[in-house]
Protein backbone atom coordinates (compact mmCIF):
# COMPACT_ATOMS: atom_id res chain seq x y z
CA UNK A 1 0.00 0.00 0.00
CA UNK A 2 0.63 3.48 -0.62
CA UNK A 3 0.35 6.29 2.15
CA UNK A 4 0.86 9.73 1.59
CA UNK A 5 1.44 12.85 4.07
CA UNK A 6 2.31 16.68 4.06
CA UNK A 7 6.68 16.82 3.72
CA UNK A 8 8.70 18.03 6.53
CA UNK A 9 7.64 15.73 8.67
CA UNK A 10 8.31 15.59 13.12
CA UNK A 11 5.92 13.82 15.81
CA UNK A 12 2.46 12.15 14.44
CA UNK A 13 3.68 12.12 10.89
CA UNK A 14 6.94 9.65 11.82
CA UNK A 15 4.61 7.62 14.65
CA UNK A 16 2.38 7.03 12.09
CA UNK A 17 4.56 5.65 9.48
CA UNK A 18 5.45 3.62 12.43
CA UNK A 19 2.35 1.76 13.54
CA UNK A 20 1.54 1.15 9.78
CA UNK A 21 4.60 -0.83 8.91
CA UNK A 22 4.95 -2.57 12.68
CA UNK A 23 0.93 -3.53 12.89
CA UNK A 24 -0.92 -2.86 9.42
CA UNK A 25 1.53 -3.30 6.36
CA UNK A 26 5.28 -4.06 6.96
CA UNK A 27 6.11 -3.17 3.34
CA UNK A 28 4.07 0.65 3.23
CA UNK A 29 5.40 2.65 0.69
CA UNK A 30 5.12 7.03 2.23
CA UNK A 31 4.79 9.68 -0.24
CA UNK A 32 5.87 13.25 1.42
CA UNK A 33 4.11 15.94 -0.46
CA UNK A 34 3.56 19.82 -0.02
CA UNK A 35 -0.04 20.13 1.36
CA UNK A 36 -1.59 21.85 -1.81
CA UNK A 37 -0.77 19.03 -3.53
CA UNK A 38 -1.54 15.83 -1.12
CA UNK A 39 -5.39 15.32 -2.50
CA UNK A 40 -4.26 15.26 -6.19
CA UNK A 41 -1.10 13.00 -5.12
CA UNK A 42 -2.93 11.02 -3.47
CA UNK A 43 -5.66 10.11 -6.32
CA UNK A 44 -2.93 9.90 -9.03
CA UNK A 45 -0.52 7.44 -6.77
CA UNK A 46 -3.41 5.71 -4.82
CA UNK A 47 -2.40 6.80 -1.61
CA UNK A 48 -4.08 6.79 1.34
CA UNK A 49 -3.55 10.26 3.04
CA UNK A 50 -2.85 10.83 6.53
CA UNK A 51 -2.22 14.22 9.54
CA UNK A 52 -3.36 16.52 7.44
CA UNK A 53 -5.76 18.50 9.52
CA UNK A 54 -6.08 21.79 7.34
CA UNK A 55 -7.66 18.88 4.84
CA UNK A 56 -11.44 17.69 6.19
CA UNK A 57 -11.63 14.95 3.29
CA UNK A 58 -8.59 13.33 4.62
CA UNK A 59 -9.87 10.44 7.19
CA UNK A 60 -7.15 9.68 8.95
CA UNK A 61 -6.76 12.82 10.70
CA UNK A 62 -6.77 14.53 13.74
CA UNK A 63 -10.25 14.15 15.81
CA UNK A 64 -11.17 16.41 18.52
CA UNK A 65 -8.15 16.72 21.07
CA UNK A 66 -6.94 12.83 19.34
CA UNK A 67 -3.98 13.13 16.79
CA UNK A 68 -3.85 11.05 14.16
CA UNK A 69 -1.88 8.42 15.54
CA UNK A 70 -5.22 7.48 17.25
CA UNK A 71 -7.14 7.93 14.46
CA UNK A 72 -5.03 4.69 12.65
CA UNK A 73 -5.58 2.43 15.77
CA UNK A 74 -8.94 3.32 16.18
CA UNK A 75 -9.77 2.98 12.04
CA UNK A 76 -7.34 0.38 12.23
CA UNK A 77 -8.77 -1.54 15.70
CA UNK A 78 -5.34 -2.07 16.89
CA UNK A 79 -5.34 -3.15 20.62
CA UNK A 80 -1.88 -4.09 21.15
CA UNK A 81 -0.54 -4.21 24.65
CA UNK A 82 1.09 -0.61 24.86
CA UNK A 83 -0.51 1.17 22.00
CA UNK A 84 -2.45 3.18 23.85
CA UNK A 85 -0.15 4.43 26.32
CA UNK A 86 2.34 4.95 23.09
CA UNK A 87 -0.44 7.27 21.67
CA UNK A 88 -1.05 9.28 24.44
CA UNK A 89 3.24 10.12 24.31
CA UNK A 90 2.67 10.99 20.90
CA UNK A 91 -0.19 12.82 21.64
CA UNK A 92 1.27 15.27 24.51
CA UNK A 93 4.77 15.43 21.91
CA UNK A 94 2.58 16.47 18.58
CA UNK A 95 -0.55 18.62 19.90
CA UNK A 96 0.14 21.69 22.31
CA UNK A 97 -1.25 22.09 25.46
CA UNK A 98 -1.91 18.42 25.67
CA UNK A 99 2.01 18.20 27.04
CA UNK A 100 0.14 17.14 30.50
CA UNK A 101 -1.12 13.60 29.47
CA UNK A 102 2.15 12.12 29.05
CA UNK A 103 5.28 13.61 30.72
CA UNK A 104 7.31 11.62 27.97
CA UNK A 105 5.73 13.67 25.05
CA UNK A 106 7.73 16.67 26.35
CA UNK A 107 11.15 14.92 25.33
CA UNK A 108 9.73 13.39 22.22
CA UNK A 109 9.25 16.58 20.61
CA UNK A 110 12.28 17.90 21.44
CA UNK A 111 13.88 14.74 19.79
CA UNK A 112 11.96 15.50 16.38
CA UNK A 113 12.53 19.04 16.56
CA UNK A 114 16.53 17.90 16.53
CA UNK A 115 15.77 15.34 13.68
CA UNK A 116 14.08 18.68 11.87
CA UNK A 117 16.94 20.52 12.27
CA UNK A 118 19.59 18.08 10.98
CA UNK A 119 18.38 18.81 7.68
CA UNK A 120 17.12 15.15 7.02
CA UNK A 121 15.29 13.89 4.10
CA UNK A 122 11.82 13.30 5.16
CA UNK A 123 12.70 9.03 3.98
CA UNK A 124 15.94 9.58 6.11
CA UNK A 125 14.12 10.95 9.31
CA UNK A 126 11.80 7.40 9.53
CA UNK A 127 14.95 5.56 9.61
CA UNK A 128 16.42 7.32 12.21
CA UNK A 129 13.32 7.55 14.29
CA UNK A 130 12.23 4.13 13.70
CA UNK A 131 14.17 3.19 16.35
CA UNK A 132 12.95 5.66 18.67
CA UNK A 133 9.34 4.39 18.39
CA UNK A 134 10.63 0.92 18.75
CA UNK A 135 12.22 1.73 21.87
CA UNK A 136 9.32 3.55 23.19
CA UNK A 137 6.74 1.35 22.33
CA UNK A 138 8.74 -1.57 24.39
CA UNK A 139 8.82 1.02 27.04
CA UNK A 140 4.78 1.69 27.21
CA UNK A 141 4.14 -2.11 26.75
CA UNK A 142 6.51 -2.90 29.52
CA UNK A 143 5.80 0.02 31.62
CA UNK A 144 2.79 -0.71 34.89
Amino acid sequence: MKWITRENIKVDRVACPWLIRRFIDPQAEFLFVEEGQLLETAARENATPFDVPRLSEVKLNHRGVRCSFEAIIEDYHLQAPGLERLALIVRAADIKGQEQIAVEGTGLRAIAEGFAALGLSDEERLVRQFPVYDALYEYARLAP
